[in-house]
Order: structure tokens, then C-alpha cells, then sequence
């Protein structure tokens, strides 16, 4: 079997998929439409995010037989077409699921106790002790919205902690030693901390409004190591100038593309996102919860593990 690498990766997946005697092919500069005119030699592809695997791409990749995403998310992938043309789909949550557990947790009490506002502090000469009292973890409750390999992973972070874990999933029965399962309307009533842990799809698309956010019943942390565009950013804006949404730890951000660093160049930054990087409460990393040196080994062993089990 032929496999062409469309992003670069850990240098484990070739090397062993080498080992298992597929024949590897690199390609990490040509437009999609120069890959799509080859893409027919091939009976595997394996990708990170460098554009989309649409029906265009599978009509032209007449001979795949699985696409492997070196990731967690499969939305840059056709599912459905993909599918119902017999191939194999491989993702990679498993192995970033500790990266972003980690990651969830360095967020939330980086944010409880003042770590970004003080180290900046202390850096320009500003010693500012009662400013900077923290809060603590325990006794609060921590509401996950999706309990899969990221929500699991960082609710397992959470066991060294006297809070209470709760979670909200559409699939039933995924609750667990470390986790309680309940309702969306009961995790929007307990919660201090709300983490999202949910794909990008039509559900959770625009999912945290202003809308969802009134429903809670307390004024809460934001966690989102998730997917940009699960939130209004404008909406949580006016949350967090109203006190509803105590602050906020943002990995990714609704404006999240190939140009964001073009924003700081125009004079159209949005104004909501004016506000979160002038805000002391707000905490933001670009999109690396799950970017460890460890996960990206692991993220590419996965793969392997997978086309090995599938068709070896």
C-alpha cells in the first residue's frame, strides 16, 4: 500500500510504517490541487490540518482506502462522504488527551491564582500582595461539556482536588469514577468552572452565547481548550464585563485561521478581542493545550497503531 504524507509529523509514523512495509511518499509543498491530480496512486493519506479533505479530494483519491488525521478533531474531513465511500477514518484523540488535560488544569489555577497579573508584576518592579490573593480549587464544582478522551483526561487531573466533577455529553452513560453525569440544566445550576471539551460540529457551533451563558446560575470560570468557534467571543465579553463569567483561559479563539497574526498588523482588530487581550482575568495560548513534545510522538504512534490493526 501507497501512502502519501501531506504534513509533516514525528519522524516514529514513516519510520514505522516503514517497518510494516508500506511504501511512503512526502509531500509537504504542493497546493491541494497539485496533490489531487496524484492523489488517485494512492491508497492512504495522512494529514494535520494543511487544508480540507473534501468530496472534491475524495472523488479524485479513486484508490484510498483511509485517511489518517494526526489529531483529535476530524472537521477539516468530509466524515460522511468519506464514508460512504468504504474509507477508513483514523484520528488520534488518545494521544493528546494528557496534553490537554495537563493544559486545562496549568489554566485554571494560573487564572484562581493571579499567576500571569502578578509574574508581570513582580517583573516591572510592582510588589502587590493583596492584589494578588488567589482563590482556591477545592470546594468548588467543575462542569465538563463533552466527556470523552480530552473531558476524561482532564477530570483524572482533578482527583487530587476536593471539588465536585460534574458533566454534560449527548452520548449517555459516559460517566465515571472521576466524573458525574447530568444534565445540561444541572451542571448550568452547580457549576464554578465550566471546561469545554466538545468537537466542532453544528451542536456546538456559537454553543456558549449569551444565551447559555445566562443560564448559569452562578458567576463562573471559562476553560476553552477546545474549538475556537464553540464561543461568542462578544458574548463572553459582555459576561465578563457584567461579573457572569469570572474570567476566562482561552487556548483557542473564534478568530483562529492561517492569517490571525494578520490582526495585529490591520486596524480591524474585533473590539471583543481588543478587550480579552487587555484583560487581566483573560488567559490565552495559541491552540498548544495538546502540543506537548511528548504528544506529538504519541499523536503519531496512534496512527500507526491504527493502520497496523486495520491492515496488517
Amino acid at each position: 500500500m501507497k501512502i502519501l504524507h501531506i504534513d509533516n509529523n514525528h519522524s516514529i509514523l514513516i519510520n514505522q510504517l516503514n517497518d510494516l512495509r508500506f511504501t511512503n511518499h512526502e509531500d509537504y509543498t504542493s497546493s491541494k490541487a497539485d496533490i489531487e491530480t496524484k492523489i488517485s496512486d494512492y491508497d492512504g493519506v495522512i494529514i494535520r490540518s494543511r487544508f480540507t479533505i473534501d468530496k472534491h479530494f475524495i472523488d479524485a483519491a479513486k484508490n484510498l482506502k483511509f485517511i489518517g488525521r494526526v489529531g483529535a478533531g476530524l472537521e477539516n474531513i468530509d466524515c460522511d462522504y468519506a464514508e460512504e465511500k468504504g474509507i477508513s477514518l483514523f484520528n488520534a484523540p488518545e494521544g493528546n488527551r494528557n496534553a490537554v488535560g495537563e493544559h486545562s488544569l496549568a489554566m485554571l489555577l494560573s487564572l484562581f491564582n493571579k499567576l500571569n497579573k502578578a509574574d508581570k508584576e513582580v517583573r516591572q518592579g510592582k510588589w502587590l500582595r493583596e492584589d494578588n490573593r488567589g482563590i482556591e480549587l477545592d470546594g468548588k464544582t467543575v462542569g465538563l461539556i463533552g466527556y470523552g478522551n480530552m473531558g476524561k483526561a482532564f477530570a483524572k487531573k482533578l482527583r487530587g482536588f476536593d471539588v465536585d466533577v460534574l458533566c454534560y455529553d449527548i452520548k449517555t452513560n459516559v460517566g465515571d469514577g472521576n466524573c458525574k453525569q447530568v444534565s445540561l440544566e444541572e451542571l448550568q445550576n452547580k457549576a464554578d468552572v465550566l471546561s469545554l471539551h466538545t468537537p466542532q460540529t453544528p451542536l456546538t457551533l456559537n454553543m456558549v452565547n449569551s444565551e447559555f451563558i445566562n443560564n448559569f446560575k452562578n458567576p463562573f470560570w471559562l476553560i476553552n481548550t477546545a474549538r475556537g468557534k464553540s464561543v461568542v467571543t462578544s458574548d463572553l465579553v459582555k459576561a465578563l464585563k457584567s461579573g457572569k463569567v469570572l474570567g476566562a483561559g482561552l487556548d483557542v479563539l473564534e478568530y483562529e485561521k492561517s492569517s490571525f497574526e494578520n490582526l495585529f498588523t490591520s486596524e480591524n482588530i474585533p473590539e471583543a478581542f481588543k478587550y480579552l487581550i487587555n484583560s487581566e482575568n483573560i488567559l490565552l495560548s495559541p491552540h498548544v493545550a495538546g502540543w506537548t513534545i511528548e504528544s506529538k510522538e504519541k499523536l503519531a504512534q496512534t496512527i500507526v497503531d491504527k493502520i497496523k490493526v486495520k491492515f496488517c
